[in-house]
């Protein structure tokens, strides 16, 4: 069967995008479609997490979105943050953004490179004894939290923001050849906005280790998944298929 649409549960990507090459090299059509949002959650749901924020002595965020809402939430909580409160993020992309809400000090931010074995070294001897607080998401994998309980630190995991579906009537999933979901959200949305979806001939493609459980618990069949060695994007690896499915 030939692939001639694509749909992807993302926001579209800025100019130059490989995209662009595999449509004029291979005659298909792609659109970007986001699933869902992420949205803060509301103090009246933290509460129910059971957690004193000034119980903790560093926070660990892996993404801009979960920063937002930690210090939002401190403001509606009137909660005050000392200045001795630590900082580890996954990447420095996600330390700089700190700046936003505070004054940056390398000496009480640090980050890795994504990993979150790279967390683990940058925490180290001199700060294991600090009890950490990890900020996540409804929908966030937990690599990090699974790492920081193999290492014997004292910390708890708590949801500051949630994953919201979006409407997606406007699209019809029928119509397309293949669909990439990245996250057990888009999932989520899927089958919230089409409850009788069957997927027949679509190929499906998956990004991400997250996603996988998440698509085989709904009894979705992968045709693709990323990254790999090969393929270490979305494009890369449906470039591939296109190859050698002509």
């Amino acid at each position: 069967m030939t692939v001639r649409n694509i749909l992807i549960s993302q926001q579209p990507p800025k100019a130059n995008s490989p995209y662009s090459d595999i449509t004029a090299k291979y005659g298909v059509n792609f659109d970007f479609v986001p699933f869902f949002s992420i949205e803060p959650i509301s103090s009246r749901e933290f509460r129910t997490q059971r957690v004193n924020i000034l119980d903790y002595t560093a926070i660990v965020f892996s993404a801009r979105s979960t920063i937002d809402a930690f210090f939002q939430l401190c403001n509606e909580l009137r909660v005050k943050i000392p200045e001795t409160m630590k900082y580890f993020c996954t990447t420095e992309a996600v330390a700089m953004y700190l700046q936003k809400h505070i004054v940056y000090r390398k000496r009480k931010i640090f980050f890795g490179d994504g990993s979150s074995a790279s967390l683990i070294t940058q925490i180290g001897t001199k700060h294991k004894g600090e009890k950490f607080l990890i900020a996540t998401s409804d929908s966030t994998n937990n690599d990090i939290t699974r790492t920081f309980e193999a290492e014997g630190l004292d910390f708890k995991s708590a949801i500051f923001v949630k994953s919201v579906s979006k409407d997606l009537k406007s699209i019809s999933p029928e119509n397309y050849d293949m669909i990439v979901l990245y996250n057990p959200s888009d999932v989520k949305s899927l089958y919230e906005n089409f409850p009788g979806f069957q997927q027949g001939d679509i190929r499906l493609v998956s990004y991400g280790k997250s996603v996988v459980k998440a698509m085989n618990d709904a009894g979705l069949k992968i045709e693709i998944s990323a990254p790999t060695a090969t393929a270490p994007s979305v494009a890369k690896a449906i470039e591939i298929y296109l190859e050698n499915h002509r």
